[in-house]
């Protein structure tokens, strides 16, 4: 049999087994398409407050059944270096703003801002504050390399002109360098944190070490747009003991997340979920529900993060498990081309087979039409029509063999019966005397 054939009798079966593959790739590409069960996370040095809000972050995904693995760093630099390398693995991280600066920002996406990240200046009673000059020749702490604490810690030393003034710049992480300053064994510490920080906390309730202002801070924010200055009130550690024991204002950058472009649009929601839970409290640098924020520092705002911003999450995420609803919108986005081939077919399948089955016995009558055309000429004008005979028994015979469901049968016995009809003619013409 032929494959035109074959094509003309089975098209159903091929209709539906074509159908069938398409579905089960369009299936295949949807669970391959689905979010991962595990992200990595770059925060900064242990016990140091980015681990510490990794960790929140760990726990708020949990619940949603997806790991976070934390890698702990030196900080903002460390991170951006992270997460510019495809082989780190890590997929999102905390960076203080500042810290791309005019670098290219290609591959990487904001999920926003979301808290204030003070440069807290503490030093030893017995060292003078009012202004960056009494650091002259002391030890002073300013961060590990990779820090963004380092980094705006020489940035304020070198507009202050203190360059090679300073008698020892130590790469201590934060508790570190807590714990030398209050024990004496460094004049100063730069500590780049939020207000919550343990070691903020530690500090600041400590009678050894004092808080300084950073001098000139309208100066500095005026050069460096990712900069805002911020005020900690007197009193506000402890009013009772009078904690700090003065106002003190301080400049800040805003920490962002930043996650690699392509990390999966569910994880996004999921993160950003986490974020409106975890920073939405209030600070003494900001209000309540102010954090996360719409915000794009250094990196541009991804897509998703828009949308949340705007509409908050996708409507299924508002009430299903995280991986119920990934799986529905899954679904709803494959059966919706689905649907709109399928429901067409159901009315034009029925349609299309019934013009199928007709067409075979209205084949046949054009060409029985057409003979008996050339029969009638041939007839009037004498012609002999035997080979026309043939060619009608040849008709007939193709036509009782035609494949035909019973429910159109009656046009198959109604082609012969004018087969009949036709050789009937012609044989009443073979028998009429010539005139």
């Amino acid at each position: 049999m032929a494959v035109k054939d074959v094509v003309r009798h089975s098209w159903p079966t091929i209709t539906i087994i074509v159908t069938t593959l398409v579905i089960v790739v369009a299936a295949g590409v949807m669970l391959l398409g689905l979010p991962p069960h595990t992200i990595v996370m770059a925060t900064g040095p242990q016990g140091g407050a980015y681990y510490e809000i990794g960790e929140r972050y760990r726990a708020e995904l949990a619940r949603a059944n997806v790991e976070v693995r934390l890698v702990p760093t030196a900080g903002s630099q460390e991170n951006l270096a992270l997460l510019r390398d495809p082989h780190s693995g890590v997929n999102i991280a905390l960076l203080q703003g500042g810290t791309i600066g005019t670098a290219d920002s290609a591959g990487l996406e904001s999920l926003g801002t979301v808290f204030y990240e003070p440069l807290w200046w503490f030093h030893g009673r017995d060292v003078p504050g009012g202004g960056l000059d009494g650091l002259r020749g002391r030890k002073i702490s300013i961060g590990p390399e990779g820090s963004g604490t380092r980094a705006l810690a020489l940035e304020l030393i070198k507009r202050a002109s203190l360059e090679g003034q300073i008698g020892e710049l130590l790469a201590l992480p934060p508790q570190t360098a807590a714990e030398k300053l209050v024990n004496g064994e460094i004049d100063a510490a730069f500590v780049m944190a939020s207000w919550d920080s343990s070691v903020v906390q530690q500090l600041l309730a400590d009678d050894r070490v004092k808080l300084s202002d950073i001098p000139r801070a309208d100066a500095f924010v005026a050069l460096y747009p990712f900069l805002h200055k911020v005020m900690v009130p007197r009193g506000v550690r402890d009013i009772a003991k009078d904690q700090p024991p003065n106002d003190v204002t301080l400049i800040a950058a805003k920490a962002s997340i930043v996650a690699r472009a392509d990390l999966h649009p569910a994880i996004q929601y999921l993160l950003l979920k986490a974020a409106a839970q975890i920073h939405a409290g209030s600070s003494i640098f900001h209000r309540a529900n102010e954090f996360p924020a719409p915000e794009a520092t250094d990196v541009p705002l991804s897509n998703e993060a828009t949308r949340f911003y705007k509409s908050g999450l996708p409507f299924l995420h508002n009430y299903l498990p995280f991986w119920i609803a990934v799986l529905i919108g899954k679904l709803s986005i494959l059966l919706i081309p689905i649907v709109g081939v399928l429901y067409p077919m159901t009315r034009l399948l029925p349609r299309t087979y019934d013009w199928l089955m007709r067409s075979k016995v209205f084949g046949l009558y054009g060409e029985l039409r057409l003979l008996d055309d050339q029969i009638r000429r041939a007839r009037a004008s004498g012609q002999d029509t035997h080979e026309m005979e043939a060619r009608l028994d040849e008709l007939e015979r193709h036509a009782n063999h035609l494949r035909m469901p019973l429910a159109y049968a009656s046009m198959q016995y109604l082609l012969r019966d004018h087969i009949e009809l036709v050789r009937e003619g012609l044989r009443h013409r073979a028998d009429k005397p010539a005139e």
